[in-house]
Parts: structure tokens; sequence; C-alpha cells
């Protein structure tokens, strides 16, 4: 298993946990949310909410994170 994907699930993690009040306010939602919140901030600045609810920058973040991930293995394989 590797760090992008680990971290991938991270972001899975926290989007669920966001949608239950109660455990997005835990000690495990609040250190999900500093870990993976600064890695969104940059994808909210330019992709808006959909009629101010649904939030799709985590899907974007989630293929930005894979498409770079798997970019690096493959120069990192074209050396090795």
């Amino acid at each position: 298993m590797d760090l992008a994907l680990i971290y991938q699930y991270m972001i899975i993690a926290y989007v669920l946990l966001s949608w239950l009040p109660g455990l997005r306010d835990s000690f495990i939602g609040a250190l999900l949310s500093k870990l993976v919140e600064p890695y969104l901030a940059p994808f909210r600045r330019f992709i808006p909410s959909i009629g101010g609810v649904l939030d799709i920058s985590p899907i974007v973040a989630l293929f930005a994170l894979r498409f770079v991930a798997r970019g690096l293995i493959a120069i990192v394989e074209m050396f090795v």
C-alpha cells in the first residue's frame, strides 16, 4: 500500500465524517481535518460548491492525487 492510497482513504474518511457532525467534531475528525484540509483548500478555492451544498472538490482532489502518484511512479520506473 503506498502513501498516496493511504492519503486517499484519509480524504474519503474525512468526507464521510463531514456528513455526521458528531463524528466530524470528534478527535479523529479533528485529526483528519488537520491532515486533509490543507490539501483540499486549493481545490475549494477554484471549484465552487454546487448549489451551495454539494462540494465536489474532494473528488477532483482524489483524481489529482492519483494522477500525480501514477505519474511519479512512471517517472521513477523509467530510471530504475
